[in-house]
């Protein structure tokens, strides 16, 4: 099955990496403090990558897991503009 979110992994990695490690029941408690009617389930879910995570929902993950959105995904760096890399000279 294919996988319908690229962050259950790492909320999963940083849910268990919490001092002291978080339960998804806690989690979960933590997500509906900030707003998000989610339960234990939806938090399997999301970590087993079968349940899609809007963007609105990843700043509550990071929020909740209190790390910032590039400790989720890596560095992020600039780079020069795609149509750049693909169209040379192209002024879009």
């Amino acid at each position: 099955m294919t996988s319908l979110n690229i962050v259950g992994p790492k909320v999963k990695e940083l849910r268990l990496t919490c001092s002291p490690s978080l339960t998804q029941e806690a989690l979960a408690s933590k997500l509906q403090i900030l707003g998000w009617d989610i339960d234990r389930f939806g938090v399997s879910k999301i970590e087993r990558g079968q349940r899609q995570v809007t963007d609105r929902e990843v700043l509550m993950l990071a929020k909740a897991l209190g790390v910032s959105l590039s400790s989720r995904y890596g560095n992020v760096t600039h780079r020069k503009s795609c149509s750049d890399e693909i169209y040379p000279g192209f002024a879009g």
